[in-house]
């Protein structure tokens, strides 16, 4: 069509063209240049794979290809025009009857105007191709070149070394949309902002069952679900995998206080802290970022410290001949403008306190459940405590306390469960 000529005219025109090109390159060989030559036959995949091998192989004669200086055939896909699996098919097809093919190094030239060109150069080197020729994020004509950051990192999922350092992707994405004044899309494989972040509640669920696999197994795989790869692979961070919208569930925002803020929050915790959650996204409509999902953790449990609050507190411990420990606790506590005194003793801090608050207005709850873990905010240290009671009716309130004292801790977890409780009744 573009030459107005037959196969054996196109033919010529592309012997016509080696012949030049070794002739005008002979004398910097002559002085010691280490040159390779390379031929692209346009429109290849559109080609009858017999012309094709033809063109190519009386290339490789003209240009007097070795194996010892081979040629690079680059094979485009100058428009898609035909399925992966198809283009694969002539690869291989070409390779096999190609008389010179030590000669010749293969090569992929892969466009994208069906969207595929990820997809065809995946197949192309299963059928045989040696070499890729690619852009970053896919810039080129029309739809763009195949992407050679989609490729190279396919091929790392699969357990191929693509040899190329993607390591720090935000760093490589921030000069390409520099110097191309081009933007990459939020869902552009493994460097869009979304790329690593989960909404859906049952996707989110499973990420932070993975992640919490990986820690307790110590397992040396990626065994993450919904994330193909290790985000810090590539220089991405844990923090915002977790996104919370409408469409999250009960294990989104407790990842979120794992990993951006320290919180461990025990699972029983998750359903009812995930509902404060939604409920605030249902009201404001839109994301919230991982700052407001911890302000609604501070204001819902660490905050809870009225209308219960302990003014003063002492322990005092001994053990008896048998090993056992006594705990005796005392202290003053106020309620809104009333001040009394409470005493209690058990085998622990925990339990001595809970003793000495259930002679009050508190005989409503059973003790179910306690979890305690370091947490370090900056240079600041300090011990929380998950407090789980349960009233009369049988209804689960869960508290958290925070202290430097690991004793004192879990004693506001308690009075922040009670709190929580009594201030429902009010409303």
């Amino acid at each position: 069509v573009v030459f107005h000529t037959d196969v054996a005219g196109v033919t010529q025109i592309a012997v016509d063209a080696a012949h030049l090109i070794r002739e005008l390159s002979q004398p910097a060989i002559d002085k010691g240049m280490d040159l390779r030559y390379q031929y692209s036959p346009e429109s290849f995949m559109g080609t009858e794979m017999d012309a094709a091998v033809e063109i190519c192989q009386a290339v490789i004669e003209a240009i007097g290809a070795t194996p010892d200086k081979k040629i690079i055939l680059n094979l485009p896909t100058t428009v898609e025009n035909c399925m992966p699996n198809y283009f694969a098919d002539e690869i291989e097809y070409f390779i096999s009857n190609l008389p010179s093919r030590e000669c010749a190094i293969i090569s992929l030239h892969p466009h994208n105007d069906r969207g595929e060109g990820v997809a065809t150069a995946e197949m192309g080197l299963l059928a045989g191709a040696e070499r890729v020729e690619a852009t970053l994020f896919g810039n080129g004509e029309r739809t763009g070149n195949v992407d050679m950051v989609t490729l190279a990192l396919n091929l790392y999922t699969q357990g191929v070394d693509p040899k190329l350092d993607f390591s720090n992707i935000n760093h490589i994405r921030d000069v390409y949309e520099k110097v191309t004044k081009m933007k990459i899309g939020e869902r552009q494989p493994y460097v869009g902002e979304l790329v690593f972040t989960a909404f859906s509640g049952s996707h989110q669920d499973a990420i932070n069952k993975g992640t919490r696999y990986m820690e307790e197994s110590g397992t040396e795989y990626w065994e993450v679900p919904y994330l193909p790869i290790d985000p810090a692979d590539v220089g991405r961070q844990y923090e915002p995998i977790i996104r919370i919208n409408s469409q999250s569930g009960k294990g989104g925002a407790a990842f979120v206080m794992q990993h951006s803020f320290g919180f461990d929050l025990p699972k029983a915790m998750h359903p009812e802290f995930g509902h404060i959650v939604q409920v605030e996204t249902d009201r404001v409509g839109k994301e919230l970022k991982p700052e407001a999902i911890y302000q609604l953790f501070k204001t819902h449990y660490i905050d809870a410290v009225k209308p219960y609050e302990m003014v003063r507190h002492s322990f005092a411990e001994f053990t008896d001949e048998e090993g056992h420990s006594h705990v005796t606790f005392a202290g003053t506590l106020r309620h809104t403008d009333t001040v009394f005194q409470v005493q209690g003793s058990g085998n622990g801090p925990i339990d001595a306190f809970f003793n000495a608050i259930h002679g009050q207005k508190m005989d409503r709850f059973t003790f179910v459940d306690y979890k305690e873990h370091a947490i370090k905010q900056g240079s600041d240290s300090q011990a929380v405590a998950y407090i789980h009671l349960q009233d009369q009716d049988g209804k689960d309130w869960f508290g958290v306390g925070m202290s430097h004292n690991i004793n004192l801790a879990p004693l506001k977890g308690i009075l922040s469960a009670i709190n929580r409780a009594v201030s429902h009744d009010a409303e």
